[in-house]
């Protein structure tokens, strides 16, 4: 799928060409009331989450790393700017956008987009299902102090999503719902919230601007600490989503061409008056689901995106929302990992803490960074504690009794240091120690510290101790590290 050829061009860009375009279609109308509700949230006017989405959605079609998903604007990002909006204004918002968008380039040719193979299954997992119940969360002010016709035109569109797909596959099914319950509403005159009501669509081409800020010290103090946060939250869920959407299309993606892709979306977005953004699962999953799965899906969403609000405005305000959160309910549903509850049982119990964690977290926080990072430091414990367990000391005495060989079998890091200083006895008197490591590793600096410390009690005590079987990689370490063979390291020893 990853290739510059000619030939892989064209299969990136036509080779789905009509499931594509009607994708994008239905991407275009979901993401109207979403990029406004996202300015509201960021606390701006309507049009620059709209001009934002357009311009993302385009950029990261051509330059990013995993066609078929979807960049726009999004809520990750949006909540990280309330503040520098509220103290300091929109400028300093579009300064920041593009700040986020160079450190995101940088990201990608320092090739950070290979972090993601630290993300472990269970994360990944918690990801998945913390995202789904957050957009089914974000549908509830739809559906709270509505009347019962609301009710009725969500369970009639989620009724049409599911049932249409039965008759025929020819046109994707969200996309029928939205133009059936428009049509029933404009019909019958029924009283229900439309995309309209959400806030003024902007009737006129977004237009190149230079953020009006000062150019100083000062001004890069105020944004850089909102745009490092916002590359550093929109690359993760960007990677994160690409990841998703790699295994739901069976097709591999340029995860640090993605890194690269983003921050040109966001410092070109910031320089059109949009606000930073980053790939979106809910309207990625939208996309996989009605068929898209080349780059012209998500172009043909930020195209016909902007085509909606400017050309057609007064008809796309018709728009029910009752459409729209059968929708993203039809998301949510099928982004959650149904399995995982039964999985819970089976799985090993630190891999569901990890999974349950991350969930927890994330919903708890609504922040998708904390709670990814929560569920990446707990995989690190756990495992670290698996590894530590992983490892054993044994020892022969010679026909003498004056010779010792401690035998060491397993990974020797900071969770194991202390267990590997406890398996020596200090208090026998022999003349020769013998530390044979042919069967461990040597890890980090608090081995090597261990190492050096029963060295060094065992020459106090007047035995001569020699290391034997050390790997080349350990040997690097313990060469760089050590401290038992230097001048008055036993002195320092006995101080303690």
């Amino acid at each position: 799928m990853q290739t510059n050829s000619l030939s892989g061009l064209k299969a990136e860009w036509f080779g789905n060409t009509r499931a594509d375009l009607l994708a994008g279609l239905v991407v275009a109308l979901a993401l109207i009331p979403e990029a406004i509700a996202f300015s509201i949230i960021a606390g701006v006017d309507p049009k620059i989450g709209l001009y934002a989405s357009f311009s993302i959605a385009v950029i990261t079609a051509i330059a990013g790393g995993r066609p078929g998903m979807i960049s726009a604007a999004t809520a990750a990002t949006a909540v990280l700017m309330v503040t520098l909006v509220r103290d300091h204004g929109l400028e300093y918002l579009l300064a920041a956008t593009v700040l986020a968008g160079l450190l995101q380039i940088v990201a990608g040719f320092l090739k950070l987009g290979t972090v993601m193979r630290f993300v472990s299954r269970s994360v990944m997992t918690g990801f998945v299902n913390a995202l789904a119940i957050l957009i089914f969360m974000a549908q509830l002010p739809e559906l709270t102090g509505v009347s019962w016709l609301t009710y009725v035109m969500v369970a009639a569109g989620l009724a049409i999503i599911y049932l249409f797909p039965r008759i025929t596959t020819a046109v994707p099914s969200p996309l029928v719902t939205i133009v059936v319950l428009t049509l029933l509403t404009l019909a019958l005159g029924l009283d229900v919230r439309t995309v309209g009501d959400m806030g003024a669509l902007p009737d006129t081409l977004p237009v190149f601007l230079i953020p009006d800020i000062p150019l100083n010290f000062e001004t890069l103090q105020i944004i850089f600490p909102v745009s490092a946060a916002v590359a550093a939250v929109g690359l993760l869920e960007s990677l994160m989503t690409a990841q998703i959407v790699d295994d739901l299309t069976d097709t591999p993606s340029d995860k640090n061409r993605e890194c690269v892709g983003q921050g040109i979306a966001n410092t070109a977005t910031g320089f059109i008056g949009g606000m930073a953004g980053c790939a979106m699962i809910g309207q990625s999953m939208i996309n996989v689901k009605s068929g898209g799965r080349g780059r012209l899906s998500c172009f043909a969403a930020g195209v016909f995106l902007l085509f909606l609000i400017v050309v057609l405005g007064d008809l796309v305000a018709q728009i029910p929302m009752p459409a729209l959160v059968a929708i993203m309910i039809m998301v949510s549903i099928g982004t959650f990992s149904w399995s995982s509850i039964a999985d819970l049982r089976q799985h090993p119990t630190s891999s569901s803490i990890v999974m349950l964690a991350t969930v927890a977290t994330t919903v708890f926080t609504h922040n998708l960074a904390i709670g990814v990072l929560t569920g990446v430091l707990l995989s690190g414990v756990f495992f670290a504690g698996k590894i530590a367990q992983i490892f054993r000391v044994r020892s022969e005495l010679s026909e003498d009794g004056l010779n010792r060989t401690y035998y060491i079998e397993g990974q020797l890091f900071f969770a194991s240091a202390d267990e590997f200083t406890k398996s020596f006895d200090f208090g026998e008197v022999l003349e020769r120690v013998t530390i044979d490591v042919s069967g461990a590793h040597i890890w980090d600096i608090s081995s090597v510290s261990a190492l050096d410390m029963v060295i060094l009690k065992f020459r106090r005590d007047g035995a001569e101790v020699k290391i034997v079987g050390m790997n080349e990689a350990s040997e690097t370490i313990v060469d760089k590290l050590a401290v038992h063979d230097k001048p008055g390291a036993l002195d320092k020893l006995m101080e303690h």
